[in-house]
């Protein structure tokens, strides 16, 4: 997401999520960047929204952590209100109305939702205005196109969280080689029915 469209200039960043047979994993690099110019190496785009959710994000930090909060918040309210835990389909459709509300003025970030739930894991990815697809893996940000080369080259329907987090991370790791607005350490959440775990 490097370009300028209309008055926004929307910094680069390589986010990356897939499901796994047995859970799902959400990786992303740390570069924040605007142009050419590295801001740091500090930027996290990865977090934990409740126990079995996670997101990754590239975008505008500032813009990644408020929807965030926000359909943290959202959660928190929708599950007290209905006393059971919400799925990751009812996440991954809180937040497409939470930025399709926004239309007009978008975030401007591109969201990964994965989670488990009792269906099973599942993987979701907005744009910047709410639009919802479910997939098996995804790329979001300006490393893109090399990141989704080798998914498309090795994921398998098969694939644990165990080999699934080095396919994250190769593929994280090879955009950042190609791409210049991607760098810096990568994050990981690792989710599965016994919970989130978070490597850096």
């Amino acid at each position: 997401m490097d370009q300028i469209r209309g008055s926004f200039y929307l910094p680069g960043a390589t986010a990356v999520g897939l499901a796994c047979v047995d859970g799902v994993v959400l990786a992303a690099e740390r570069r924040v960047s605007y142009g050419s110019f590295v801001l740091s190496d500090r930027g996290r785009k990865v977090f934990k929204v409740t126990d079995r959710i996670g997101a990754a994000c590239a975008g505008a930090v500032s813009d990644m952590q408020k929807v965030i909060e926000y359909l943290s918040a959202n959660i928190s309210l929708y599950e007290d209100t209905k006393g059971y835990p919400i799925t990751v389909e009812g996440a991954a459709n809180l937040l497409s109305i939470i930025m399709f509300s926004r239309r007009l003025l978008p975030y401007l970030t591109e969201v990964i939702i994965g989670g488990v739930d009792s269906k099973g894991p599942s993987l979701y990815v907005l744009d910047p205005l709410g639009s919802l697809i479910s997939e098996k893996y995804t790329v979001v940000g300006t490393g893109t196109q090399v990141a989704t080369s080798i998914f498309e080259r090795e994921y398998k329907e098969t694939i644990t969280c165990d080999e699934g987090i080095n396919l994250a991370i190769k593929a994280v790791e090879t955009a950042v080689k190609r791409d210049a607005l991607s760098g810096g350490k990568i994050d990981a959440l690792i989710i599965t029915k016994e919970g989130i775990r978070e490597v850096t």
